[in-house]
């Protein structure tokens, strides 16, 4: 019979509202600034602030395709493929080597950690500034780290609560 977790489990009201926190903690991640960075170049200074969104249009501007591709993929759509999978384990009613193969599918998705590829396309940002580059951390920083961890717990939450059933 085919069940999903929100039926098995109708009063953890906990998981739906940890998905959701998460997935509005990221949209709002992604619209805030990340960094404040400051150029100098003899006596004429340069103040920009970076999103995840103007790093990517930054980059495609700039005409590095392939990074903003990169950035955007891993900062935008793995975790939202990531929370839409989330969701789909919770509400729909899966067979359970369907939802088995789902959770495998997270625990794979689980490894390539938002935070590492962010980390890494924030760094290829920072190169492409300069050496004379002052940065400063924003919001956005630790609001897209909250949806990382937020997105992470509901992961192992969700794979205990289907492999105890």
């Amino acid at each position: 019979m085919k069940k999903s977790l929100k039926d098995i489990y109708p009063r953890r009201i906990e998981v739906p509202l940890l998905i959701l926190v998460s997935q509005v903690l990221f949209f709002i991640a992604v619209c805030l600034p990340l960094m404040h960075v400051e150029k100098q170049l003899l006596w004429k200074r340069w103040r920009n602030e970076y999103s995840v969104i103007t790093g990517v249009v930054g980059l495609f501007e700039q005409r590095e395709h392939f990074l903003a591709a990169v950035l955007f993929f891993f900062s935008v759509v793995f975790p939202l493929v990531k929370l839409t999978l989330l969701w789909g384990l919770w509400l729909l009613r899966l067979p359970e080597e369907r939802r088995q193969a789902l959770l495998r599918w997270l625990g794979i998705l689980g490894k390539w950690s938002m935070l590492d590829v962010f980390v890494v396309a924030m760094l290829i940002v920072l190169v492409k500034l300069g050496p004379v580059v002052r940065v400063e951390a924003q919001p956005g920083v630790y609001v897209f780290a909250m949806a990382i961890l937020l997105s992470m717990i509901s992961t192992m939450y969700m794979t205990y609560l289907a492999k105890k059933q």
